[in-house]
């Protein structure tokens, strides 16, 4: 996932510069379609294209949508709704239509046969996806004792991995990277609130 948002960020900054230097004043602005898609353009408006506070508004409300379901599935299943949003976070960045190399899917990146084992019926439906992981991250957290550590390695590398390596993290990269990650930002939304 982190050469994808590597290529998108060189994707964006190489066409910003190339609007900014086809626009005579330097300004950029971001337009919407009306889909999920985001244009750069050296104008504000473009025909049947929104300007960018018009974009900004429904990303805003989009957020704020998410942030409520999240919450909501976070008091269902008695996680932490911070926790849940560090993991949405670091898993697909609020990517509702986000797809991993693996197959994972969704905000939570469930895996198909785990979507499946929770009822989802489609991934990137924003609420089947955040319910399906909010219970997948409450069955981790009892299964290893409340620990979020190993929570957070099972949700990643799976529960068998972390029984495999007798309670730890699975000596896989990724897992490695993704658990402090997660936790990292789990205490920094942690500190923000406060």
């Amino acid at each position: 996932m982190n050469w994808q948002r590597c290529i998108a960020g060189f994707a964006l900054g190489f066409a910003l510069h190339a609007v900014d230097a086809a626009s005579p004043a330097g300004e950029v602005y971001l337009v919407g379609d009306g889909s999920e898609v985001i244009h750069l353009s050296n104008r504000t408006q473009t025909p049947s294209v929104r300007p960018s506070r018009s974009a900004g508004r429904e990303a805003s409300r989009a957020s704020a949508a998410l942030s409520r379901l999240i919450d909501e599935a976070a008091l269902a299943h008695r996680v932490d709704p911070l926790l849940l949003h560090a993991l949405i976070d670091v898993e697909s960045g609020f990517a509702v239509r986000a797809v991993s190399s693996r197959g994972a899917l969704g905000l939570m990146q469930l895996m198909p046969g785990t979507a499946r084992d929770y009822g989802v019926t489609d991934a990137f439906d924003p609420r089947q996806n955040i319910e399906a992981g909010a219970q997948h991250l409450r069955r981790m957290l009892d299964r290893f004792g409340q620990d979020k550590t190993l929570a957070l390695a099972a949700y990643n590398a799976g529960p068998e991995a972390v029984t495999r390596h007798r309670g730890r993290i699975p000596p896989y990269a990724e897992t490695m990277a993704y658990v402090p990650r997660v936790l990292q930002r789990f205490a920094v939304l942690q500190r923000d609130a406060r």
